[in-house]
C-alpha cells in the first residue's frame, strides 16, 4: 500500500488477502507468545499486526483496520521496534485515517512518519515519494491545493531521479497530480498527465486490470466535467465493468464510480438513474462508512442538485441541509466541498424565493472558493450562476447580466458545455 503495489490483480485477490491474514495472525500469535521485547520481534509483531491491518483496508473496511494499525503503532514504540518499522506504522495509520475522513489526524501521522522516514533512508529514496503521496491526498481532501501540488511533484521528481521515465511505477504519481489538476480546474493540463500515465499503464497492468480501472473512472469524470459525455460514459462503463469482476455489483468501493455516473446521467437528463445511482451510492457508504462521512455529505449534496433539477424541492431540501452539516462537520465551512454544499442549497432558496438566506450562503461560498482557488475557478462559475439567477428573479436585471458574462469568461476557458451537474467529488 505505501511503497509497495498492493493493487490486486486478479478474481482471486480476496483469497490472496485472507492467507496474507491467515499467515499475519499465526505471526501475531507467536510472537506476543514469546513475550519478548527484542527490537527485531517487536518488528515482526508490528509488521504481523500491519498485515492484518493491511488486509482490510485493501478491502475498504477500514473500521476493522483502525484497531489493528492503532495497536501496531502502540506495540512498535512499547516493543522497541526499528525506526524504519515505527514510520510504517505511522504511515499506514496516516493512509487508515485520510480514507475514514480524519483529516487532521492523518496529516499529524503522515508528517511524523515523512520525518521519521527521511531520517532512516534519505530525502530521495522513493519510499519518502510514496509517503508524498498519502501526504499529497490528505491535503487535497482539506482543500489544502497549494500545498498537495509541490508535495506531489516532489514525490514524482524523486521517482523520475529513481527509475527510467518510461517505468509504470511512475504511472500512479502522474495520476495523482492530475487528480489535483482536476480539482483545480486545470482540465487541459490534468488530461495531459492522465495521457502520460496511461501509456504507462497500458504496458504494464494491462487493460483488465483494478487499478487501470480506477484511472479511467478518473479520465471519465474529467471528460464529463468538460462536457465529453459520450467519451466519459464509455469509459465509465469499462472501468465499472472491470471493477465488478473484482468487488462483485454491490461493494462498496464501487461508489466514486457510481457517482461520477450519476453525474453524467445528471447531465444528460436522465433524472431517474441518476437518482438510482445516487441512492444505492448513498445506502452503501452510510452502511460501511457512516452517516457523518464526508463521502456521505457529498453524496447527500450530490443528490440534492439533483432533486433541485427535478423540481423535487421537499426531498432536495431534506438532502441538501443534511449535506451541509456533515460537510461543514466533517471538512469544516472552508472547504471547496463544503461550499458546492452551500451552493447547491443556495439553489435550492432561490427557487424557494428566500432571497436573503440564499444571498448569505452564496456569499460564504464565494469567498471559500476564491480563497482556495481563484475567481476564475469553474466552481465558483457554479455559485455565480446561482447569484444571477437570484438577481433575475429579484428584477436586477443589469447584475444578472455582468454575472453571466463572467461565467461565460469562466466557462469558456475550461470548454465545458453545462448544465449544473455536482461537482463534490475529489
Amino acid at each position: 500500500m505505501l511503497g509497495t503495489r498492493t493493487v490486486p490483480d486478479s478474481k482471486g485477490h480476496i483469497k490472496i488477502l485472507l492467507a496474507a491474514l491467515i499467515c499475519g495472525s499465526v505471526l501475531l500469535t507467536a510472537n506476543i507468545t514469546a513475550g519478548t521485547t527484542n527490537p527485531v520481534r517487536g518488528d515482526y509483531s508490528c509488521q504481523a499486526l500491519r498485515a492484518m491491518a493491511r488486509v482490510y483496508m485493501a478491502c475498504g473496511d477500514y473500521t476493522k483496520a483502525q484497531p489493528l494499525a492503532e495497536r501496531a503503532l502502540d506495540f512498535a514504540k512499547k516493543a522497541g521496534a526499528s525506526d524504519s518499522e515505527l514510520c510504517l506504522c505511522l504511515i499506514d495509520l496516516a493512509y487508515l485515517y485520510k480514507n475514514q475522513g480524519k483529516l487532521s489526524d492523518a496529516e499529524k501521522m503522515c508528517n511524523q512518519g515523512l520525518k521519521l522516514q527521511e531520517k532512516v533512508y534519505n530525502k530521495d529514496h522513493p519510499y519518502v515519494a510514496y509517503t508524498l503521496r498519502v501526504l499529497g491526498s490528505t491535503y487535497q481532501a482539506q482543500s489544502k491545493y497549494r500545498s498537495a501540488l509541490p508535495v506531489l511533484d516532489r514525490a514524482l521528481t524523486i521517482m523520475k531521479n529513481n527509475y527510467m521515465k518510461d517505468d509504470p511505477i511512475i504511472a500512479p504519481f502522474q495520476v495523482d497530480i492530475a487528480k489535483l489538476l482536476v480539482a483545480q480546474g486545470n482540465y487541459s493540463e490534468a488530461e495531459s498527465y492522465y495521457q502520460q500515465a496511461m501509456e504507462l499503464i497500458n504496458k504494464s497492468y494491462g487493460p483488465d486490470h483494478l487499478y487501470t480501472a480506477g484511472v479511467l473512472a478518473g479520465i471519465a469524470r474529467l471528460y464529463a466535467l468538460q462536457g465529453r459525455f459520450f467519451e466519459a460514459d464509455e469509459l465509465v462503463n469499462r472501468a465499472l465493468a472491470m471493477q465488478k469482476q473484482i468487488y462483485g455489483p454491490q461493494h462498496h468501493l464501487l461508489a466514486p464510480t457510481w457517482l461520477t455516473m450519476a453525474g453524467i446521467c445528471q447531465a444528460k437528463k436522465d433524472y431517474t438513474q441518476a437518482d438510482k445511482l445516487l441512492n444505492k451510492a448513498l445506502a452503501i457508504v452510510q452502511d460501511k462508512r457512516g452517516a457523518e462521512h464526508p463521502l456521505t455529505g457529498k453524496i447527500l449534496s450530490m443528490l440534492g442538485a439533483a432533486h433541485i433539477s427535478q423540481g423535487r424541492y421537499k426531498e432536495a431540501e431534506l438532502a441538501c441541509t443534511q449535506a451541509v452539516k456533515v460537510l461543514e462537520s466533517s471538512l469544516g465551512p472552508d472547504n471547496d466541498c463544503t461550499a458546492m454544499a452551500f451552493n447547491n442549497l443556495a439553489r435550492l432558496y432561490v427557487h424557494q424565493s428566500k432571497y436573503p438566506e440564499a444571498q448569505e450562503l452564496c456569499t460564504r461560498a464565494l469567498k471559500t472558493l476564491e480563497n482556495i482557488f481563484d475567481r476564475n475557478h469553474p466552481n465558483v462559475a457554479d455559485v455565480l450562476e446561482t447569484l444571477a439567477q437570484l438577481h433575475k428573479n429579484v428584477g436586477n436585471v443589469a447584475k444578472a447580466t455582468e454575472l453571466q458574462q463572467h461565467i461565460e469568461r469562466i466557462r469558456s476557458r475550461t470548454q465545458i458545455a453545462y448544465e449544473p451537474i455536482a461537482k463534490t467529488i475529489n
